[in-house]
């Protein structure tokens, strides 16, 4: 709103449409520097004059009720928003809309499918599917704050040579009544020991093509074995992603679209667009100095493409999708690159709307995970060490605390997320038990802790709530959290736009700590005429802290 002012008031000055102009205007890294700043560098060729000239022009020119001062500081002109004025406005906002302040209707009408999560069956909910989940989980957040409506989508990996290998090993090496008592653990034993004897057997490698084989053509025995693998699977996904907070709309895995990539290779051929390649067929993508895709291989199999072809065509046919959007990490790159071409060349203008949402790795050690080697870090472990040190906290800090086995989950679970989430997505990240379950610095607990204290505040002081005007000395006060407070609608757009949760992370780690500075600075329940309006700016970041969790997938306890 105040930018918008801003860019109004530059735009008629310049004779420059304000869409031009806002994208100029910059945030100071200082506050005293004002809240906005406006660069005129690039206005220097164009007038033939300084930056520091034009600054001073332009700032003796404009005047607005909504800004105490415009002044020209080097070659910028900074906005000094009127404090009493700003305040109490944006308080008022914070009290009227509670959770839907920052909410926009930008994506009204429109859906967005997004891929998310997807770990294999047959194999642990390991620490490298956290990322997928807990990034996709919370852009979905964001795209219906902005009024998207969003379809969540677990394209689960369900199908696939090494459902060949894992039968094999069973076959081999499985003992049902030891696989039924323990199944996932079991299973990935089996997993590992293939690949270990296959680095000593080359023929294993093939009796696993050869029972993948059996699979597609429907052998009943091998379809059993994958049927129960599937279910165990999906019961074992479903616990974690419940302590989570995670669901779905869908979880049509790879399997799903068996029936469904005949469609895709007939219609491939009809607009003469695959070629043998050492027996394979491919579509060329040279004009694009991009590798082939490769549809089917030698011996009729399918592939990877092939299913997200179908997989794509059925999402749009079943939702009609304005995006569809995959949280995959960034070394499918090329592949995301591929889909999005052979769609195009298939005349599908729709694929426009597709796009691949990378991030980096969970590493050990520097290294990436590998489930082949058995060199996981199990999701539900992690989660379970991270309640069990939240409860162990609340006991020797807080033992009469209300729901305590309720609060060590949020606190626990919120450590996780936050952890990821405050990391721009697209840097690796290195595990560590220790730093993820901290509960000081930059963490999900300090932010929840702050909520508290925030709630603990307001019931205190409850009957002076809702009153929302500012005075001068409240606003000069508390004027680090009411301009953060202002920057929350923007700080959730660009969020959203940009598919970058980090940047909720780093604001609620901003706006918590401006608040415990006030707090600490403040006798915010002192009875005087001012404490209607500091108690405003309580309940303002209380609500504002609750949401901003909200949005990264995270609970906010009341108490703690």
């Amino acid at each position: 709103m105040y930018k918008s002012s801003a860019a109004d008031l530059l735009a008629k000055a310049l004779n420059k449409p304000a869409e031009e102009t806002i994208k100029q205007i910059e945030r100071p890294k200082q506050l005293q520097h004002g809240d906005y700043a406006f660069p005129c560098f690039a206005l220097a060729k164009e007038k033939r004059q300084s930056p520091q000239t034009i600054a001073a022009e332009l700032a003796a020119e404009l005047s607005h009720e909504a800004f105490s001062a415009i002044t020209a500081v080097g070659g910028y002109v900074n906005f000094t928003l009127d404090k009493k004025l700003a305040g109490s406005r944006v308080l008022k906002d914070i009290h009227q809309q509670r959770a839907a302040y920052g909410s926009t209707a930008i994506g009204k009408g429109q859906t967005v499918a997004i891929d998310l999560s997807s770990p294999n069956i047959a194999k642990p909910f390991s620490m490298g599917h956290l990322r997928s989940t807990v990034i996709g989980n919370s852009i979905s957040l964001l795209l219906e704050k902005q009024g998207y409506g969003v379809v969540r989508i677990n394209h689960v990996g369900d199908w696939g040579t090494q459902f060949g290998k894992l039968i094999c090993a069973y076959e081999k090496w499985g003992e049902e009544e030891k696989v039924r008592a323990n199944t996932i653990p079991e299973l990935l034993k089996l997993y590992v020991r293939f690949h270990e004897e296959a680095a000593q057997d080359e023929q294993l490698e093939q009796e696993g093509r050869d029972w993948f084989r059996k699979l597609e053509q429907g052998d009943a025995y091998a379809n059993k074995l994958w049927s129960w693998f599937r279910d165990v699977s999906m019961e074992e996904f479903g616990r974690v992603y419940e302590l989570m907070g995670v669901h779905f709309d869908s979880d049509a895995g790879e399997a799903f679209y068996n029936d469904k990539m005949e469609r895709v290779v007939e219609e491939l051929e009809q607009k003469e667009l695959l070629s043998l390649s050492e027996g394979a067929q491919v579509v060329r993508l040279d004009e694009y100095d991009l590798p082939p895709s490769l549809i089917k291989k030698k011996d009729g199999a399918t592939l990877y493409a092939t299913r997200d072809l179908a997989a794509a065509i059925y999402r749009k046919e079943t939702y009609q999708f304005s995006k569809s959007l995959y949280v995959v990490g960034h070394e499918q790159r090329l592949h995301f690159q591929q889909l999005k071409i052979v769609l195009n060349k298939m005349g599908y203008d729709w694929a426009e709307g597709i796009n691949h949402i990378p991030f980096g790795m969970v590493l050990q050690d520097g290294k990436k995970m590998s489930t082949r080697k058995g060199k996981l870090v199990l999701l539900d472990k992690v989660l379970e060490q991270a309640i069990q040190l939240a409860a162990t906290n609340i006991a020797e800090k807080n033992p009469n605390l209300p729901d305590k086995e309720e609060v060590a989950r949020q606190v626990g679970v919120g450590a996780v997320l936050f952890h990821d989430l405050k990391h721009e997505r697209i840097h690796d990240i290195e595990f560590s038990l220790e730093d993820m379950l901290r509960v000081e610095g930059e963490t999900g607990p300090y932010v929840q802790y702050t909520h508290a204290r925030a709630c603990t505040l307001l019931a205190k002081g409850s009957e002076f709530a809702g009153s929302s005007e500012v005075d001068e000395e409240t606003g000069a006060a508390a004027w680090p959290i009411l301009s953060l407070l202002l920057q929350f609608p923007d700080t959730v757009g660009n969020a959203a736009i940009n598919y970058d949760p980090s940047r909720i992370a780093k604001y609620v780690i901003d706006l918590a700590q401006a608040f415990n500075s006030y707090y600490g600075k403040v006798r915010i329940l002192e009875e005087d005429d001012k404490l209607g309006a500091r108690v405003a700016v309580v309940e303002a970041v209380a609500s504002v802290l609750e949401e901003g969790l909200r949005l990264l997938g995270i609970r906010a306890p009341r108490q703690m």
